[in-house]
């Protein structure tokens, strides 16, 4: 691959690690971002939708670091959650707060675990180009105005505390919402992400919103549900960097991963404040400008 330089680990790391969070698409913008930068960045996207990609080796160093952001920002929740997976093993019972959301994520990651282990690379070979990306982000775009508006059609459902529970408010609310089949199919709407262009936090807050979720819990839960993802997605590819794959960019890895790392971690903390009292609405139209925009420029 052509030489990847110390500047352009950094660049892309910090978006990476901004737009895997923000419900714009961290995979449309690893392909969008170097392909208006053109000349040697152009090239990292030739090489993203290659068959054995060093580029996608180091985006996929880039993933471990976002989610070890979001384990250290969501630690506290993460004990209670394990915990509560373990008591639910040991004394086959589903009765706790800790122990129902446990569940409600391993259900989730089942379907968008299948789908990413099947067609990841397929997807990936044939939609992570420039057009393909642009189309996916205005996709993405309509998807969130479509969320914010069908959410306000969705009857509120009022949080009622199980009895016992009351360590995590929030996460009382999301497990008395959320029923099994609903977290079936907000797991699968992750399987969206495997598209360059439409985003794993959005389409996920999106499925939230319509079952009733505040933006807040939504956003919790949303980033809940991506960390076994996306870390799972990281440690699957990591033997790469230590293969003929990672030749003469595991210092980049490193440097992008430190920049993707911090990024992401202000990205959530800033984001679940955001959610408190705003909506997804100008990040749809963000989705909908730059998606336009790179049509207009890759047509």
């Amino acid at each position: 691959m052509d030489h990847l330089s110390f500047l352009q680990a950094i660049v892309i790391g910090f978006v990476q690690g901004i737009t895997e969070l923000f419900p714009v698409s961290s995979l449309g913008h690893s392909v969008l971002v170097p392909a208006w930068f053109g000349g040697s960045w152009q090239n990292l996207v030739t090489q993203e939708s290659s068959p054995e990609s060093p580029y996608l080796a180091f985006i996929v160093g880039l993933h471990v670091a976002t989610a070890l952001a979001l384990l250290v920002l969501f630690r506290r929740d993460w004990i209670a959650i394990i915990g509560g997976f373990v008591t639910s093993i040991r004394y086959r019972r589903i009765e706790t707060t800790s122990e129902r959301l446990a569940w409600l994520i391993v259900i989730a990651t089942v379907p968008v675990g299948i789908a990413g282990l099947l067609l990841e690379h397929l997807l990936r070979t044939v939609f992570a180009k420039p057009l393909a990306s642009a189309i996916f982000l205005i996709v993405n775009g309509l998807v969130l105005f479509a969320g914010e508006r069908l959410r306000r059609r969705t009857p509120a459902i009022a949080p009622v505390l199980p009895d016992g529970a009351g360590e995590l408010e929030t996460d009382d609310e999301i497990v008395h919402k959320v029923r099994p089949r609903d977290a079936v199919w907000i797991g699968t709407l992750q399987i969206g992400a495997l598209f360059a262009g439409i985003s794993r936090s959005g389409v996920t807050m999106v499925g939230g919103l319509l079952r009733g979720l505040s933006h807040e819990e939504a956003v919790r839960f949303a980033f809940l549900l991506a960390t076994p993802v996306i870390f799972a997605a990281g440690v699957y590819k990591v033997p790469d960097l230590f293969g003929p794959l990672g030749n003469g960019i595991r210092g980049q890895v490193l440097a992008g991963s430190v920049v993707a790392f911090a990024a992401s971690f202000f990205a959530a903390s800033f984001l679940v404040r955001w959610f408190r009292t705003r909506t997804l609405t100008p990040f749809a139209v963000y989705c909908l400008v730059v998606g336009l925009a790179s049509v207009v420029r890759f047509a």
